[in-house]
């Protein structure tokens, strides 16, 4: 006689169904799994400079300069307006503001209320920024107008993504 255990047969069942509900639940998860790190796995791509403006056309006056670049949005491709604020600040250095409000995101205007001539205005809740961005004490806006990302190369202004600067 030997002395190995021998497998009942409801044992043999139990393991080739514990088996196979492993293998279909792995199946349907793998997929979920990889699409919840699949972001985390794809190389960020370095913010995109585009030329938006010539270096000499730049004033010490706050001007609103367009530009459009493209976005992929799963399969869908289009293209997106984007806006900034640009000037020569008191030392000459370019800034280039975003004119998104910090409080509920409407667009802000430069000297668009005549009570405020010398600062960003947002209409949508009076928020009012100063003329480097930075938010007036005992308006909506708790945080400065966020900054473009800039270098100028030949002459021109490229710009890139905006960045969120701290402070109230």
């Amino acid at each position: 006689m030997s002395d190995k255990k021998r497998v009942s047969r409801r044992q043999f069942l139990n393991y080739t169904l514990t088996g196979v509900g492993g293998f279909m639940a792995a199946g349907m998860l793998a997929p979920m799994v990889r699409f919840a790190i699949d972001p985390v796995l794809q190389k960020q791509e370095g913010g995109t400079m585009h030329s938006v403006i010539s270096v000499d056309e730049i004033t010490n006056e706050p001007q609103r300069v367009e530009w459009t670049v493209d976005q992929v949005d799963a399969w869908y491709e289009s293209q997106v307006q984007k806006t900034a604020w640009v000037y020569n600040d008191e030392n000459g250095d370019i800034l280039a503001l975003s004119p998104i409000c910090t409080h509920l995101g409407c667009t802000v205007d430069w000297a668009s209320n005549d009570q405020y001539p010398d600062q960003f205005y947002c209409p949508c809740h009076g928020g009012r920024y100063t003329k480097d961005g930075v938010n007036v004490k005992g308006t909506p806006p708790t945080a400065p107008l966020p900054v473009y990302e800039h270098e100028v190369k030949e002459g021109m202004l490229y710009l890139g993504d905006s960045k969120s600067r701290k402070g109230a």
